[in-house]
């Protein structure tokens, strides 16, 4: 599918400046947690959407056009899925209650666990790839899959495992209600305990497990340069921290972009499918030929259709909300504008995920646009 070389210095100049923009990026957390503004948050979000486009500059001037495209098309799929993997760190955030001044720190351990999980899942599909070329078969049916899981199951059915792995873990481990820095472990009355930060990273973790899952298999129909796989993802997870205290509180409210990243995810599946119709080796299938007349989809037609999907997803979601807001009766609208009004005077710094700062309790939750979850939820918590 790829028929490009890129130079091994470009390869290591390339990882090594990553590595040192990542670096700074947590040393930065590590030495000044806070609260990002949005302009903050704004600025930060646009240097690594800046970084990302230099990136496939070079790659187009360096290594050719093809490389550019699939770099371009890998990334903004990866790009799409992150922004999934953002609600539900917003969920998370919201359902156990994590302070303010730990989110940034609670977020970069948790784009470090992507990090690691998702290029052991390149090594381990590129050797596949490598090896066993009806693997693509397998690869495809899994994103078709996980679109039909992703269109049709409801956001409910993700906090209702979360809140599963909260009462498996309490009834096993003693576990306080109340936060103590960045510390998992703690001293009350004596008798250590674990803090509420035990379970918020295993859930971070197991999301960031789930998404690793459909991220690669996807882009690996783009492209199959293990290279371009992972830059792809880390110019997609660098600035995610940013843009959850940016855009977190209005990704509960795209309700069609779960649909967009549904398509893309789907029309990635028929790819891979067909490239393996093309590559076919197996006997039972057209007697172990190749299947020539299956159509090639090429990057520049993977590009526009994974543009065109989130487009569409993301205008319908805010035409929407923006008719929702319109039609509002007065008192409605004039009530969360009151709301609004104190919470300021609270925090000048709203933040995504609105949670309640009187108690770190995990089981005290508030949605991202600042509602109370259903008491048939609340019931299932422990």
């Amino acid at each position: 599918m790829s028929d490009f070389v890129i130079p091994a210095w470009f390869e290591i100049g390339s990882l090594i400046v990553l590595s040192l923009i990542l670096i700074a990026d947590l040393l930065l957390v590590v030495r000044r947690p806070h609260v990002p503004s949005p302009r903050e948050s704004a600025l930060w979000v646009g240097f690594y959407v800046a970084l990302a486009l230099i990136f496939a500059a070079l790659m187009f001037t360096i290594v050719g056009p093809q490389a550019g495209g699939e770099f371009v098309a890998g990334w903004l799929t990866e790009y799409s899925l992150s922004i999934d993997n953002l609600f539900v760190f917003v969920i998370i955030m919201a359902q156990f209650a994590v302070p303010k001044k730990m989110q940034q720190e609670v977020l970069m351990i948790g784009i470090i666990l992507a990090l690691i999980f998702r290029g052991i899942f390149i090594l381990l599909g590129a050797a596949l790839i490598e090896n066993f070329s009806w693997i693509f078969y397998i690869f495809g049916l899994f994103l078709l899959i996980t679109a039909g899981q992703q269109a049709f199951s409801g956001r409910e059915d993700d906090e209702a495992r979360e809140n599963a792995l909260i009462r498996f873990l309490r009834r096993r481990v003693d576990i306080t209600d109340d936060y103590n820095g960045m510390k998992l472990r703690t001293v009350v009355d004596g008798k250590r305990f674990f803090t509420p930060l035990l379970i918020v990273l295993i859930a971070i973790g197991t999301t960031d497990l789930i998404f690793a899952l459909d991220s690669i298999p996807a882009i690996f129909g783009i492209t199959q340069s293990p290279f371009i796989v992972f830059t792809a993802n880390v110019f997609a997870l660098m600035g995610l921290r940013q843009l959850y205290f940016l855009l977190g509180h209005l990704v509960d409210k795209l309700e069609y972009l779960k649909y967009g990243i549904a398509f893309i995810l789907a029309f990635i599946g028929v790819k891979l499918i067909f490239h393996a119709m093309h590559e076919n080796e197996l006997p039972f299938i057209n007697g172990g030929e190749h299947i020539e007349w299956v159509p090639d989809i090429d990057t520049v037609t993977s590009l526009l259709v994974i543009v065109t999907a989130m487009t569409v997803a993301v205008a319908a979601s805010l035409i929407k909300l923006r008719l929702e807001h319109r039609y509002l009766p007065t008192a409605l609208i004039a009530r969360g504008d009151a709301d609004d009004d104190n919470d300021d005077d609270v925090d000048a710094e709203p933040v995504p995920a609105a949670v309640s700062t009187t108690s770190a309790s995990p089981t005290s939750v508030s949605l991202p646009d600042g509602t109370s979850a259903p008491e048939q939820r609340d019931s299932d918590r422990t």
